[in-house]
């Protein structure tokens, strides 16, 4: 790697802190250095990941350039040769120590956090075939024939086919969020916190033209996205609206812990998903600088959040309607913890998944909710859980 890559990657991480995260640094790096073409600012970005996916091993001693340097050799020979570095010191500089009490931590988990992340894309539905033949490069996920890991160096976002909205850019696991869902034609959905649209449009796809998805988020620069998203893919059963939980009041148990208030709307729905805020541990990968800044006392206000914002959501399914529960994370207090706690205090939900073919089976997996380990899927970690209501 050049030094030029490494003095712009250094500086990025200089920038970086917890407040302001890597992948807004690089952002607007980005913007400020617009003279950076393609194949540079990919440079830059896998440097930037590279330091803080490698930061335990690094000698703070040296100058902020040298580490990064240091960093990418290290991800370069553990591409080569995972065994490169032993158990012991992955189990102790990859993760932080208090991660071993809030969830399971197993070695091919970590080894797996250490690998640069795959590109998963999602093709509009029964396109995927289409779509390989025409990016190249491509091999189609068993647990989907529409989500497509791409392996080439092009940028994608010059190609045809992204100008034609033939795909989506969307990791396998929040894929497959979706695929669980199965939503069908002319139902009504809602995506709670739909973020960019991802599930949203998903969702749209596979309701063909038939039925409605309504997307809700507290930030308008998102929805805004989803707009253009939407508009790219040619997709226009969705509707949208700002939703941030409404009047919101303070938890009695958790005191300066808001809750969620008014509901968005009055109407009820055949399927809501809560992609719920979360502690994002399943995304360490892709987003390593996440490990450095995310605390257990994170994970404790977020879960209080969790539980209500899915009791809250809940009240708008139609009987005999799906609800259904997805976080990027795997500590027990977001997973395990919510799902136990809203099936007991909800008799009229009851767990209910759709198996996907393709997937590995877990053994930590309850019935009705499924555990997406990165290590068994090559994606995110992801947590899903899924009820139906009672008709009675």
């Amino acid at each position: 790697m050049n030094q030029r890559t490494l003095s712009h990657a250094a500086q990025i991480v200089t920038a970086t802190t917890a407040d302001f995260p890597a992948d807004m640094a690089l952002k607007r790096y980005f913007v400020e250095k617009q003279y950076l073409i393609g194949t540079e600012r990919r440079e830059v970005s896998r440097a930037v990941f590279a330091y803080f996916r490698w930061f335990g091993w690094l000698n703070s001693k040296v100058s902020r350039e040298a580490q990064v340097e240091q960093a990418v050799e290290l991800s370069i020979n553990f591409a080569k040769d995972p065994k490169s570095i032993k158990e012991p010191a992955l189990a102790a500089l990859a993760v932080p120590e208090w991660l071993k009490s809030e969830m399971t931590v197993t070695p091919e988990f970590i080894r797996q956090l250490q690998q640069e992340p795959p590109l998963w894309l999602r093709a509009r539905p029964g396109h995927g075939s289409k779509l390989m033949m025409a990016l190249g490069d491509c091999i189609a996920a068993p647990s989907s024939p529409d989500s497509i890991r791409y392996k080439g160096s092009r940028d994608l976002f010059l190609s045809q086919s992204f100008k034609n909205g033939d795909f989506q850019i969307q990791d396998l696991s929040s894929q497959l969020v979706s695929v669980i869902a199965s939503p069908k034609p002319g139902e009504t959905w809602w995506d709670a916190c739909s973020g960019e649209g991802g599930k949203t449009l998903h969702i749209a796809d596979l309701l063909q033209n038939k039925g409605v998805v309504w997307a809700t988020d507290r930030s308008l620069r998102r929805l805004d996205v989803l707009k253009t998203r939407a508009k790219r893919a040619k997709v226009f059963n969705y509707r949208s609206k700002p939703w941030d939980g409404g009047q919101k009041i303070e938890d009695p148990k958790n005191p300066g812990v808001m809750l969620p208030g008014k509901l968005p709307f009055k109407t009820k729905f055949d399927g809501i998903l809560l992609d719920a805020p979360c502690s994002g541990i399943g995304t360490w990968r892709r987003n390593p600088h996440a490990r450095w800044s995310v605390t257990v006392e994170d994970i404790k206000e977020l879960a209080v959040i969790q539980a209500a914002l899915l009791k809250q959501v809940s009240e708008l399914v139609k009987p005999g309607g799906l609800l259904m529960y997805a976080v990027c994370t795997l500590t027990h207090a977001e997973t395990t913890g919510i799902f136990d706690a809203f099936t007991a205090a909800n008799p009229e939900f009851i767990p209910e998944l759709k198996t996907v073919n393709g997937l590995p089976a877990d053994p930590l997996s309850k019935p009705g909710s499924l555990f997406l380990w990165p290590q068994a899927v090559d994606a995110n970690g992801m947590y899903i859980a899924t009820w139906r209501r009672s008709k009675a």
